[in-house]
């Protein structure tokens, strides 16, 4: 876990699978891909075989033992819906997600269609949560647009878009439904520009239609240099939180415990972790 994480809309990572593969121009220059390249062959690191997909079964019931309340950004480092990804894995995750109200979990995919099925179906239960806020990557019209239209026809409790790395115009976007929208540039080597009336173009409509608005940089080379400041100011919105009593230490560990029963059940076997302040 990364107690405070270095991404600005969140507070922790929590990563029960790690690895992916490219699917679109926003995957390009992946910075969880260029991270877990770093260790590929160090013995006994968690990314020791790189960014190769991997199910990461005892990292399950982790949230369950943070009994200080979280915003919680679920596989910083893979996409939950990747097709190497079991329904039964994926099933398993929403389930914790599910028992870990406590907190608010930040789900964000590439893979649209397979969130769509599975909300619509086997993961209905979870689609009704509103400390589970379901996303989708848009960097540009044509992947970007399609994903925004199957996150509103799974019909989640609560949809956001993360529209990073912005690498075009998007134009009009369609904001049914939608709950939050963070919008941020490119860092780092090869880095494409953003364009400044791309994002205010974004800024507006999420204005005009009272959907919370999170800037997250201007990016960059060196993002830091160029900060995240818009016309002077930064946006730092959030749709309101779902808030639930925190567990005591005793009860946590019987939730997991629970949760490690149940997940067990599917055929995944999770193990339990010491609970932490």
């Amino acid at each position: 876990m990364s107690l405070n994480s270095h991404i600005e809309w969140t507070d922790a990572t929590w990563n029960p699978v790690r690895g992916c593969t490219k699917v679109s121009p926003g995957c390009k220059h992946c910075y969880a891909e260029t991270f877990a390249e770093r260790f590929r062959g160090v013995k006994g690191h968690p990314y020791e075989q790189g960014f190769d997909l991997r199910l990461v079964p005892e990292k399950l019931v982790e949230p369950l033992t943070w009994r200080s309340p979280k915003l919680v950004f679920v596989n910083s480092m893979s996409d939950l819906f990747q097709d190497g990804v079991p329904d039964e894995y994926i099933e398993a995750v929403c389930r914790v997600m599910t028992l870990g109200k406590w907190h608010t979990f930040q789900v964000l995919t590439k893979r649209s269609k397979r969130l769509r099925e599975l909300l619509k179906g086997r993961l209905r239960f979870a689609a009704k949560q509103e400390h589970i806020w379901w996303g989708v990557s848009v960097e540009d019209k044509k992947y970007g647009l399609p994903r925004i239209d199957d996150l509103q026809k799974a019909s989640a409790r609560m949809s956001f878009l993360s529209i990073e790395p912005l690498l075009e115009d998007l134009g009009k976007v369609r904001l049914d439904g939608i709950d939050w929208v963070i919008v941020g540039g490119e860092s780092g080597p090869g880095a494409r520009p953003l364009n400044r009336e791309w994002v205010i173009s974004l800024r507006d409509q999420c204005q005009r239609e009272q959907v919370p608005f999170f800037f997250k940089q201007w990016g960059g080379v060196r993002k830091v240099r160029n900060g995240r400041e818009l016309d002077g100011r930064t946006y730092d919105e959030y749709p309101e939180r779902a808030i639930s009593e925190v567990p005591d230490r005793n009860a946590c560990l019987e939730l997991a415990a629970r949760m490690v029963r149940d997940i067990g059940a599917l055929g995944v076997q999770p193990r339990l972790v010491t609970v932490v302040a």
